[in-house]
């Protein structure tokens, strides 16, 4: 249905853009506090006329040529822009600010050409940066549709004070990703990830959005469930016009076209990201209960009904693919202004890294085990985004937007080493894991806008429904060990225990679904001679989990060095199994224990009310948020020791002041409260062997929301359109942060768990710059950047008493943060060039034990360079683009320090792990129909 349903949205598309004979100009129009202004009225002399709509855009409609464009509006200055070109390709779009007229401004005139009037555009939303009523950074349609950035984690890294990791997470101000919040059109969105708090930000692409706002501080009409960044993603409502196009490209990873690849056998439809039931578990098995209750020949049934494939085979290099069509059409139904933008997006990337993954003990530095990893990945991301919207009225809009996702791994991990089993020399290892994570994300929004002019009030209401599928089917794992003592080969580590380290088939299926609805109200009013502002809005949202893994595992009757010695395709023959307990035989069976299993329900009620006061110069953003979080954990049933039932009110005031020094200068001051809880898969009591950690990652029961106090002061300038300059300093202070701690052991028996320490405090200064170097003669070219420094301490008597170090900071926070890049933008010659760089301080990825003697684990910082190309062809409407991320290739490590120096020291200090991921080409043909 769904494929039927993208079909004809398509061919709706290509008639709508067929059929497109008018130019439109459009454009939106904001005030000084970056309010849409409804009902202004627009003009084009020797041309039409419109009013802008409640979202204060408009549409006129146009022959190709010069205007001279008039805008008026009850309460504001009148303003005049001469010469703006309407050209026959391209996009034509021009967005501008209104000053308020109780500053008594006269008529407003510009002169302007096309490329001036594209810089009214970037100043609109520069205008908007500096007016808003909060701490922000954002970036424009502009902007992203100058840039080769695909998706929405590209253009992301072009905001001062945000960082990507692995291409998709963001980082913010040094805190980790689990600190920051997204929303898409207004509505807080839940995870991505089935085993992290945080959104993927690669699953929306560049050419559907509108703008992107990242809020730094806090005000109450926020969520207020984060501490770093609030990201804000808005996509395109009606289009400028009619337009189709399509990108097509290919690249390769420089590790990947050098070396063998590396694949096992998968199903029909693996090439789309989805399995086709081949890994799905035999028709034979029905229940958990039934399946423990069955006897020992039926459950051999079930798993001999498996694909007997633990083995990776060799394949032709592949090449890198990716393809994007998106389209949008402007039309009327019923007499009504409506359209609708569409896109689908298809990437397969195959990359290879090298691995390490090393444990030792201390202070004597021996080797628990050292292992090298070769893991060959093919990642796909299958995607579909739809927006609908009409205008009921210039004051009335309704809209629909949904995205739809498929993210998978299918992967192959080759490993070779050593380990310690006690004896007197290390012996040799070598183990694989087969897998397959299929994540697929679905968002639903149904959103109303309406003004009430006369009685100057807004209304905007919002409903979504999204869906998160986390699906692992039949992961596979294999170890075998060489004693070197002896003059034995290999054997399969396969004992009459069941065990999630070898000889292991997991299964694994996650459902949540989320609920969402809420709405505002806006009056504004006037005091003191200046438009106040008073707003209040409600919101309610559920989050529905449920999790259930299934652990199989082989094992075996006694002893049999014969058996174990083969491979295990030789191994697992269905001859080799017993269901008597013979000795010397294999048996089938699943992990017994109710840890595999849990259901989460999370219910949040939120309200807030926030006052805009203008007094003089100084603009006032202040009132409180209040979030009823209602949590349920592990089981409904109270009596079960999985249960967890938490019920948290909180009181989140916000305030933001600004003061205008002059229309170029702005001094911020802001003081807030915000919240960050736990991610269910950090309370839920389930265990889960990881295979790269060689190790188990646990949840906490006992974990505690973290509350953050959170404080800015910010001296902003804007010294002409397209140029900032910020410089200000934060303080947070964490209320029970959270952090991962290490627990080690020998043999694949260490631990990964969370814990709340008492307390922690960043503080920090950051400075911003965006320059156009048109001032040193170098007009295309304009530098950017962002420059943080932070300052970071746990705080925990009991934690240290505990064995845990506190003189240090906290657990994923860097100390400094920075971005640079320089851009070239030759529009004349059609040719637009990125160089960015970024490079974030050395933070703690695990917290060690002192009592145990394990140091912490660092993460060493590295280098990281991406160029983007870009060369407009075909009268401006195709587009070639060459983009190289990651050029160094620089190794990531992951140390433990064995000296009282806290820099990396090689050769001194010990790797815990490290990653090579290696530098990614791209070259891609875009065309505009």
């Amino acid at each position: 249905m769904s494929v039927r349903l993208l079909l004809t949205n398509f061919l709706i598309l290509l008639c709508a853009t067929a059929f497109a004979q008018n130019l439109r100009l459009t454009g939106k129009i904001t005030n000084d506090k970056n309010e849409p202004v409804p009902g202004v009225s627009v003009s084009a002399k020797g041309g039409s006329a419109t009013t802008t709509n409640v979202e204060g855009v408009f549409a006129l409609a146009l022959a190709a040529g010069k205007y001279e464009l008039s805008f008026t509006a009850v309460g504001y200055a009148p303003k005049t822009i001469s010469d703006v070109e309407v050209a026959a390709s391209g996009n034509n779009q021009l967005n501008i600010v209104l000053e308020t007229s109780s500053k008594q401004l006269s008529n407003v005139t510009v002169s302007t050409t096309r490329s001036t009037a594209r810089r009214e555009s970037v100043n609109a939303i520069v205008a908007f940066q500096k007016n808003t009523n909060t701490v922000a950074s954002v970036i424009s349609a502009e902007t992203i549709r100058r840039s080769p950035d695909r998706n929405t984690g590209e253009v992301l890294k072009r905001i001062p004070g945000a960082s990507i990791q692995e291409g998709r997470f963001l980082v913010i101000r040094g805190l980790a990703d689990r600190y920051n919040m997204a929303m898409l059109n207004g509505v807080p969105l839940s995870s991505t990830e089935p085993d992290r708090k945080t959104f993927s930000f690669d699953l929306i692409p560049s050419s559907m959005i509108d703008n992107i706002v990242i809020n730094k501080a806090f005000v109450p009409e926020m969520p207020g469930d984060w501490a770093g960044g609030l990201v804000q993603v808005n996509t395109r409502d009606i289009p400028a016009q009619n337009f189709f196009n399509i990108s097509i490209g290919t690249g390769f990873n420089s590790q990947t076209i050098t070396n063998n690849f590396y694949t096992y056998k998968g199903g029909k439809l693996d090439f789309i990201g989805v399995d086709d039931g081949t890994r799905a578990l035999p028709s034979g098995y029905t229940t958990k209960s039934q399946f423990l209750a069955a006897s020992q020949e039926q459950k051999n049934a079930v798993g001999l009904a498996m694909d007997n494939v633990w083995s990776a085979n060799t394949i032709a290099t592949p090449l890198n693919s990716n393809f994007q069509v998106n389209g949008g059409f402007k039309s009327t139904l019923f007499g009504k202004n409506m359209g609708g933008s569409f896109g689908v997006n298809y990437q397969r990337n195959s990359r290879f890294q090298k691995l390490q993954n090393n444990q030792y003990t201390f202070p004597n530095l021996g080797v628990d085990y050292e292992f090298n990893d070769d893991r060959y990945t093919q990642d796909v991301l299958l995607g579909g985004m739809g927006n609908l919207t009409m205008d009921l009225n210039n004051n009335n809009r309704i809209s629909y937007k949904a995205l739809f996702n498929v993210n998978t791994n299918d992967y192959v991990t080759l490993r070779n080493g050593t380990e310690n089993f006690g004896s007197t020399t290390l012996d040799s290892v070598r183990a694989r894991e087969l897998g397959f994570q299929q994540n697929t994300f679905w968002s639903n929004q149904l959103t109303g806008e309406h003004n009430l002019p006369s009685v100057k009030t807004k209304l905007r209401w919002y409903g979504s429904f999204n869906i998160l599928d986390g699906y692992v089917p039949d992961q596979r794992r294999i170890f075998y060990r060489k004693d070197n003592g002896s003059t034995n080969g290999y054997q399969m580590l396969v004992s009459n225990t069941l065990s999630q380290r070898s000889g292991n088939r997991f299964y694994q299926m996650l459902n949540e679904y989320v609920y969402t609805g809420g709405g505002d109200l806006t009056k504004t009013y006037t005091a003191f001679g200046k438009t106040q502002t008073l707003k209040g809005g409600y919101l309610f949202q559920v989050r529905d989990r449920l999790f259930d893994a299934n652990p199989f595992s082989i094992a075996l009757v006694g002893f049999n060095n014969d058996l174990t010695r083969q491979e295990p395709e030789q191994a697992f023959a269905p001859a080799n199994f017993t269901s008597t307990g013979e000795q010397g035989k294999f048996y089938f069976d699943a992990i017994p224990g109710n840890r595999f299993r849990y259901m989460a329900n999370t219910i949040l009620n939120a309200g807030f009310v926030q006052f805009d006061n203008q007094v003089g110069d100084m603009r006032v953003v202040w009132g409180v948020r209040v979030e009823d979080y209602d949590q349920l954990v592990g089981s409904p049933r109270k009596t079960d020791s999985r249960h967890i039932n938490t019920r948290v009110r909180d009181f989140l005031p916000g305030l933001n002041a600004t003061y205008k020094l002059n229309p170029k200068t702005n001094i911020r001051l802001s003081a807030s409260q915000t919240v960050v809880r736990p991610e269910f898969r950090e309370l839920a009591p389930f265990e889960f062997y990881d295979f790269e950690l060689n190790a188990a990652v646990v949840g906490n029961p006992r974990l505690e929301r973290t509350k953050v106090t959170n404080a800015d002061l910010r001296y902003e300038l804007y010294p002409r359109a397209g140029e900032t300059f910020n410089l200000g300093a934060f303080y947070k202070f964490f209320d029970k942060p959270i952090e991962q701690l290490f627990f080690q052991a020998g043999g694949g028996a260490s631990s990964f768990a969370f814990a709340n320490p008492q307390s922690a405090q960043t503080f920090g200064a950051e400075v911003e710059l965006r320059k156009r170097l048109d001032f040193i003669g170098l007009n295309n070219f304009t530098f950017q950047t962002n420059l943080a420094y932070i300052h970071s301490r746990i705080m925990d008597d009991s934690l240290k008493a505990a064995g845990f170090s506190i003189d240090r900071p906290l657990q994923g926070q860097s100390p400094y943060v920075v971005n640079a890049s320089i851009m070239y933008d030759n529009e004349k010659a059609g040719l637009n060039a990125t160089l960015l760089f970024n490079q974030i301080g050395r933070r703690i990825y695990l917290v060690g034990n002192v009592l145990q003697n394990v140091p912490d684990v660092w993460e060493n910082p590295r280098q990281l360079f991406d160029f983007q190309l870009g060369k407009k062809l075909m009268k401006n409407k195709g587009e070639l683009k060459l983009n190289v991320s990651d050029i160094l290739n620089q190794r990531l490590i992951f140390h433990q320090n064995a000296d009282s120096n806290e820099k990396y020291n090689e050769g001194t200090d010990r790797v815990r792990f490290s990653r090579r991921m290696g530098s990614n080409v791209s070259v891609s043909f875009g065309y505009n129909f």
